[in-house]
């Protein structure tokens, strides 16, 4: 047999033009003008990198030639697969996800999505059906995926196939290098058997897989601590408990004992119907880095502390980082008290868990700050900017503060048919208003040095609303959310000048209530350059964003230095759905990052 040896970023780098291309060949798809285009960015620091480079370079070419690349691939078990003129790499690719062995019924539905795909887009469909972990995706979610796709907007599906092709070249790229992932797909192996733990079960049609509920104190959320317990042991953390709000704590001790520790983690707990790496992302990628620590026998100077923190997401009863806010002291003795939708005390559900539920054994929970260097937290991205710009990670810049209001607008319901236009007292309208010049605000500050505000009208509600009736009251809820506290307060400010005034051009009194304002959360400096030598030791551009989501990070900011450490996810970015998704490469880049700032420190 043959073997032939893997590439070398030493080969590429020494490579003249042509000889590049050629030892690139294949990598997308009857496409060399992008290995010509990306020669001149040698030399490659790291494979990450050159994957970047080339995605970069059709991120910058014309709409037209991104198309043809599009249409340079085949259709899924299309013609060419049956004519066996595939390419050797979609021959591959397509054989693995059992394309080539389609049942009579999966090969008619496929023909079907191929023809209505190419009608309503002009291109074929691209997927990476190797998938995230580059093992391949089922045929069902090949279908799945193909007609949920089958709906998106133009723009967004080219922009989605392109994302897909850099996939497809990626896990081409690590074949060739003879790269394996192998800390990224367990972060997915543990991922996927924490999910198993859920308080819902069957299929929920979304990628074939079963939803994943886990909230506070159910036994599923119960299990699931004890499932990260057992991992934390295997890892080979030195101390690992259940502390008295149900934070599952780990802890690898450093070589000297006295020094501070570096404190890091995320929650276990999910929305309803949630996804499986919001938060749990930053307890799985730690617990791999003392795995690999303890396996080669090293200490670093500094302990490592990992909590996995019970309750974040405020699902089962009404109140938020419950798991944190303990850590910080700031655990607030009402909610003790707080009932979920069965009538359930949040005392109670402690008590059935196992735990006291006493004030003073809660109250010993937080952390003294001076033996702590700060907090660090990996998380999910939850949004499109990174994926939007072909980036694995990114560094959060601060979390924004944020504002909600709930508001109601009252104005004449009357006859739709017999009163005049300027007559009406429309409360609908006057809430479209407002609405519409929380747009406009918000967008204001897109080049703020601080980083974009953003504004929410998330609920507009005519109660007893009719077709033929002007609507006389209307019921609104509004989020306004910036990177500074200072930014958030003007623009609090000026909507709510806004609504004053809408309300007295248009006869209506509009009642305007405040229920939250946080504090915004900006990163520590120092902590913040840690990430930023962490990603460059990868090869990677550091890029900045803000996030605009609350996370643990948040709470741990009332008395260490912060900062977070962002991941793409799949499909555009979304979270909070049965559908977010990361790739093995990514969760290892993830991992790879934390390594280097343990070794930094």
């Amino acid at each position: 047999m043959l073997v032939i040896p893997n590439l070398t970023l030493a080969q590429l780098n020494d490579a003249d033009q042509a000889r590049f291309t050629a030892l690139l060949d294949g990598i997308y798809e009857h496409s060399p003008w992008i290995a010509q285009a990306t020669w001149a960015q040698r030399p490659f620091q790291s494979l990450a990198h050159l994957k970047h480079a080339l995605a970069q370079t059709v991120r910058e070419a014309s709409v037209e030639q991104q198309l043809d690349l599009i249409r340079a691939h085949p259709e899924l078990a299309g013609k060419a697969a049956i004519a066996g003129q595939l390419t050797a790499e979609s021959k591959s690719e397509q054989s693995q996800a059992g394309l080539t062995h389609c049942s009579p019924e999966e090969f008619a539905r496929l023909q079907q999505l191929n023809a209505d795909y190419k009608a309503r887009f002009g291109w074929p469909f691209i997927l990476a059906v190797r998938g995230p972990r580059g093992t391949g995706l089922s045929r069902t979610q090949i279908i799945a995926t193909f007609a949920r796709r089958l709906q998106a907007q133009p723009d967004a599906e080219r922009a989605e196939c392109l994302r897909h092709i850099h996939r497809i070249a990626e896990i081409r790229l690590n074949d060739k290098f003879g790269a394996l992932p192998a800390e990224g797909n367990q972060i997915l192996d543990w991922a996927d058997a924490l999910a198993a733990h859920t308080e819902g079960q069957g299929s929920n049609g979304l990628d074939d897989r079963p939803p994943l509920t886990l909230t506070y104190l159910t036994p599923a959320h119960q299990s699931a601590a004890t499932q990260l317990q057992i991992w934390m042991r295997a890892c080979g953390f030195d101390e690992v408990k259940l502390d008295a709000v149900g934070n599952v704590v780990g802890v690898y001790h450093g070589s000297e004992p006295t020094a501070a520790r570096l404190l890091t983690g995320s929650h276990y707990d999910t929305v309803r119907n949630g996804g499986r790496y919001d938060g749990r992302l930053g307890i799985l990628v730690p617990m791999m880095c003392v795995q690999t620590l303890f396996r080669s026998g090293r200490r670093l100077r500094h302990g490592i502390e990992v909590v996995a923190f019970a309750e974040e997401e405020g699902q089962r009863f009404p109140a938020t980082f419950l798991g944190s806010s303990a850590l910080v002291g700031d655990f607030q003795p009402e909610w003790l008290d707080l009932v979920d939708a069965d009538g359930i005390t949040l005392r109670k559900a402690m008590t059935d868990a196992g735990l006291s539920a006493q004030l003073k054994d809660i109250a010993a929970l937080k952390r003294d700050p001076a033996r702590y260097l700060g907090f660090v937290e990996v998380h999910i991205e939850q949004g499109p900017v990174l994926n939007a710009r072909d980036l694995p990670l990114g560094i959060v810049s601060g979390i924004n503060g944020s504002a909600r209001f709930t508001g109601e607008a009252t104005g004449v319901a009357c006859h739709a048919g017999t009163t005049p236009m300027p007559m009406r007292q429309d409360a609908a309208l006057a809430v479209a208003e407002i609405a519409l010049y929380t747009e406009r605000r918000a967008l204001q500050d897109q080049d703020s040095p601080h980083g974009p505000s953003v504004g929410t009208v998330g609920v507009m509600q005519v109660p007893q609303g009719s077709v033929n009736v002007v609507p006389g009251r209307c019921q609104f809820t509004l989020d306004l959310r910036a990177p500074t506290n200072r930014q958030r307060d003007e623009l609090v400010e000026d909507v709510d000048a806004f609504v004053y005034t809408v309300a007295r051009r248009r006869g209506v009194e509009i009642e305007l209530i405040q229920n939250l304002q946080a504090a915004a959360a900006p990163s520590d400096p120092s902590w913040r350059a840690r990430w930023e030598a962490a990603v460059s030791s990868l090869g990677l551009p550091v890029f900045h964003l803000p996030s605009g989501a609350g996370h643990d990070a948040m709470k741990l900011h009332h008395i260490l230095p912060q900062a977070m450490l962002f991941v793409r996810g799949g499909h555009d970015g979304i979270s909070h759905n049965p559908l977010e998704t990361i790739t093995n490469d990514d969760a290892q880049l993830c991992v790879d990052a934390f390594m280097h700032l343990l070794d930094a420190i």
